[in-house]
């Protein structure tokens, strides 16, 4: 059943892989139709909601699914880029793009400070420090009342502009911003796994001594990858702050980072198609399940449960049954010498 599985979404990702540019053109169409298409404000809020929060597993899946350091905090992450944003744009009257940027680096910044006890700590320890970062953050976000205003939270922020042209939920731009968004985020993860960052972090995550021992900076990779997912969280954040009327702490507690880790883990570690099936899978089902009234949070725990026993990488997660495949330069390097290219390993199950 396994192997069927991995053989199924084997032949799914390299019929992917060829047709990329099709794809990629074809979501870059239907996301600018998406004002046209007539969507009704339900829908819209709905897919706005799926496009954010795989965003947010994106951002945090470069932690655990690349570098496997666990965050418990990523909604201390969330409410610094969201209220970073707001506060500039309210109180500072910045222009929101130019806020937006400033909210990913500001939180990129506190990522950096957060990633510095990662250089001690693994595991269950590191993960209680992220769970008291939120805490903190939350605690910041309702105390520091002459900057925050506390619990009454941050209103009357303005919606984004192009060129004069406001974009808002209701005429359905704000949801081509989050796809936008999305797109380009998944495409900059896909390209850092690739990179030599990349490798770097998931060697660290398979074995942090045999990587300090390759020569890699596990001190610096760790910190980069606390950087890099707080960023994307930041500008995530400072997306989803114009796309409401105010802002409070309550948005931004414990069980948003759950919601976020959960995503990253139905979905798929170290994948981008499963932060996108695991976002989707979540924000719909409970729509999908309303008429059992409270019971359908019966059902997702269960679902939740099910998922841990019987595929614990994740819905989308598997390990690659297509064999390594050499880089363009490694290939002109055996070319180059004369030799003929290294024969494929046997496939990994």
């Amino acid at each position: 059943m396994k192997k069927s599985s991995n053989r199924i979404l084997s032949t799914f990702e390299s019929f992917c892989y060829r047709f990329r540019y099709v794809f990629a053109v074809l979501f870059l169409v239907l996301t600018f139709a998406v004002p046209f298409m007539g969507l009704s404000m339900v829908n819209i809020q709905l897919l706005t909601l799926i496009a954010l929060y795989a965003m947010l597993g994106m951002g945090l899946n470069v932690l655990i699914g690349y570098t496997g350091l666990v965050s418990l905090g990523h909604a201390g992450f969330y409410a610094i880029g969201a209220y970073t944003c707001a506060l500039l744009m309210t109180k500072l009257s910045v222009n929101f793009w130019i806020a937006l940027l400033l909210a990913g680096v500001f939180t990129a910044f506190i990522g950096f400070l957060l990633g510095l006890p990662s250089l001690r700590l693994s595991g269950s320890y590191l993960s209680i420090v992220t769970l008291g970062f939120c805490e903190v953050v939350n605690m910041i976000l309702k105390q520091w009342e002459s900057v925050t205003n506390g619990n009454y939270g941050v209103r009357g922020i303005p919606k984004p502009t192009v060129f004069g042209f406001q974009l808002t939920m209701f005429n359905g731009w704000l949801l081509v911003l989050i796809l936008l968004l999305m797109g380009i985020t998944g495409v900059a993860c896909l390209a850092m796994r690739n990179s030599n960052t990349g490798r770097a972090w998931r060697a660290i995550k398979d074995d942090e001594l045999a990587a300090g021992m390759m020569g890699i900076n596990t001190s610096r990779y760790k910190i980069l990858s606390f950087v890099v997912s707080a960023f994307i969280t930041g500008i995530a954040g400072g997306f989803y702050c114009v796309t409401r009327d105010y802002i409070e702490p309550n948005n931004f507690v414990f069980n948003t980072s759950i919601l976020i880790l959960s995503v990253v883990i139905v979905g798929g570690l170290g994948t981008i198609r499963g932060m996108i099936f695991g976002a989707a899978l979540l924000q719909l089902f409970p729509q999908w399940f309303r008429f059992l009234n409270e019971w359908r949070f019966v059902v997702y725990g269960l679902l939740l449960v099910l998922m841990m026993l019987f595929r614990p990488q994740g819905a989308l997660g598997w390990r690659s049954t297509q064999p390594y495949h050499l880089s363009k330069y490694a290939r002109k390097m055996l070319a180059d010498k004369g030799e003929p290219e290294a024969p494929q390993p046997p496939a990994r199950q």
